[in-house]
């Protein structure tokens, strides 16, 4: 049974007392911004304004625009800071009304936000080219926000009036609702059955401990606990349908009132990436699927059985049992990191050491992990620690977002302090690669390479491929809606059980239990986020390579895509660090080195390895 919060010491728990040192705290600020959002004065341009002032006005001079654009991005700092305060508070305990009723709050602080300042881009719009040269002649200081408008100027064309950005925006508790009453559900109310362990005790099944059943090496409590899973999603297949089916007309219909074809294409471009990133992964993917179905039938060769399932493929294939309690990880990510040099490695002994990190699993705690924060805050990461390989690697990949996101704060301003999403999982999973190099070079024997070449292998099969059969799941979900084309319970179980089957050779009618999968998968509620850790790893596996067998340079040039954030377009960016990912190419290296990994695992397997176990 996993403990409650209280029963955890501090020191595994992340100190959010340097966001806010009381809940009190976050209250103050939480009515001064709503205050600040809902100020009422007449227009005076010598006034100091409230947020509400500069609606009508944002293009009377070089100064005003100057004014309001730096009003919204410092109010923005404080309703970010508010929510990731409150929904980290939520995240840590589900169970506690409190929680959630402050992320209910922040969630509407940021459709307050939104439906203030939802004028600054139908007006900012009206501006001609000619007035904004004159503009930052008048006041130099909007250069520092070029970029900015630079991307507002190329949404143009999907841009709607003030009146009816202003009704979208009040809107988006609603269009959030779906997700929101997903992670609820998924998260508080749902409990999953006791199952028997490998000893023979009585467990209770959660999110957190589910991976490291599918990892058993005994068939019998594997099978238990696939099925315990997936009996509470068949259970509520139809509720889990209509949530899904919900975000995906919101989708939709925002993409549609916003004059883009798709909600694919509305999604990729507030990135300003291409549609044809998305469809060169999937095309790729489909095209090395061999690959995988070569891999599938090499695990069903080392475990020895005539009919493998679906619950068979997170079984470590190895004897060795790599167990890492947390402070050894620890030590381990920090001897791994370093190689990034001093600078990194005192970002990440600052993770360690000030208690950024939410370690264990406790009642009510959101399953999986992550990294947030805000611009003002730690990167702060959420782990769910079960002592396994993966949890080290987790931590790993989590730090790598963290880093990112610490590097690119201490060097951009607010308004370029975030990265785009698309470049997200780059740094995380380079770090993930890095990881698997060391201990590739540590191994000590073939029967301890083994082990690490199946993690790398079912890595890769986890990222690469099951990420993008995510997202050839959620492009045709979003096509079947816009068709009109009903998103019944009976139509995403057929829908995934057969790109299921695609993917992984395995008989859809003999693996009943996966058409269900789709129903526990939260980045469905993401809006296309899900290709971007196959792209991302696929990027990360190319610069890994450079940067452990590389030179100084290469080092350096990736620290610079670290604290670039958003001051460029994301292909830009990347493509300074070594990656042009408008290209395959850098996804045909990724296979070449799965093959060439797998082809290595299958020489061990030949020679007996694989028999020790």
């Amino acid at each position: 049974m996993a403990k409650k919060r209280d029963e955890i010491t501090d020191d595994f728990k992340w100190d959010l007392t340097t966001v806010f040192k009381t809940d009190e705290d976050w209250e103050q600020e939480l009515a001064c911004v709503n205050s600040n959002l809902s100020g009422e004065s007449s227009w005076d341009a010598d006034a100091v304004h409230s947020a509400v002032d500069f609606s009508g006005h944002l293009l009377d001079s070089a100064e005003v625009l100057f004014e309001a654009t730096s009003t919204m991005l410092s109010i923005s700092r404080d309703v970010e800071r508010l929510y990731v305060y409150a929904s980290m508070k939520n995240d840590q305990d589900t169970k506690v009304t409190k929680y959630q009723g402050y992320q209910a709050k922040a969630s509407a602080l940021y459709a307050k936000f939104g439906e203030v300042f939802a004028f600054f881009e139908p007006e900012f719009m009206t501006l001609s080219e000619t007035r904004y040269t004159e503009f930052l002649s008048e006041k130099p200081e909007l250069k520092g926000y070029h970029h900015f408008f630079e991307r507002l100027f190329a949404k143009k064309a999907h841009v709607l009036s003030q009146k009816e950005e202003k009704l979208l925006a009040g809107a988006s508790e609603i269009f959030g609702a779906a997700a929101e009453t997903f992670e609820i559900l998924d998260n508080a109310d749902v409990k999953f059955p006791m199952i028997t362990d490998e000893e023979g005790k009585e467990v209770q099944l959660t999110h957190g401990n589910y991976i490291s059943f599918m990892e058993s090496k005994n068939r019998k409590v594997r099978k238990a606990a696939y099925e315990a899973l997936y009996s509470n999603y068949e259970q509520f297949e139809h509720t889990y349908a209509k949530t899904l089916q919900t975000n995906v007309k919101a989708d939709n219909f925002k993409a549609q009132v916003h004059g883009y074809s798709s909600a694919r294409e509305a999604a990729l471009a507030q990135n300003f990436v291409p549609e044809q990133v998305y469809d060169v992964l999937i095309e790729q993917v489909n095209r090395h699927l061999p690959l995988l179905h070569r891999y599938v039938a090499l695990r069903q060769q080392i475990l020895g059985v005539d009919d493998l399932k679906m619950y068979d493929l997170y079984c470590p294939l190895s004897s060795l049992d790599y167990k890492f309690n947390y402070s050894e990880a620890v030590d381990k990510a920090q001897e791994v990191l370093g190689i990034f040099g001093e600078t990194y490695l005192k970002q990440v002994k600052r993770a360690f050491d000030e208690q950024w990190i939410d370690v264990k699993e406790n009642v009510g705690k959101r399953s999986g992990a992550y990294s947030g924060g805000a611009y003002d805050t730690n990167a702060f990461m959420l782990l769910n620690w079960q002592e396994t390989l993966d949890d080290l690697f987790t931590l790993v990949h989590e730090m790598g977002h963290s880093m990112h996101s610490t590097f690119t704060r201490e060097n951009q301003p607010y308004v370029y302090g975030d990265y785009p999403i698309f470049l997200a999982e780059i740094a995380s999973t380079t770090n993930e690669n890095i990881l698997t190099e060391t201990l590739l070079d540590e191994a000590k024997d073939e029967k301890e390479r083994f082990a690490i070449l199946n993690h790398w292998l079912d890595g890769f099969r986890g990222t690469v491929y099951r990420q993008t059969q995510f997202a050839e799941f959620e492009q045709e979900i979003h096509r079947a809606d816009a068709a009109g084309e009903v998103l019944t319970s009976e139509f995403l179980n057929d829908l995934y059980g057969r790109l299921n089957e695609k993917y992984y050779g395995l008989k859809a009618s003999e693996n009943r239990e996966i058409q269900f999968e789709w129903a526990r998968i939260p980045h469905f509620y993401y809006n296309f986020y899900v290709f971007q850790y196959a792209t991302g790893f696929a990027a990360a596996s190319y610069l890994a390579e450079k940067i452990v067998h590389g030179n100084e340079a290469d080092r350096r040039a990736y620290l610079d895509y670290l604290k670039a954030g958003s001051s460029d377009y994301p292909l830009n960016v990347i493509k300074k660090a070594g990656v042009d990912m408008a290209s395959g190419v850098y996804l045909e290296s990724a296979f070449e080195r799965f093959e060439k990994r797998l082809s290595m695992l299958e020489a061990l397997v030949a020679k007996g390895v694989h028999r020790a176990r």
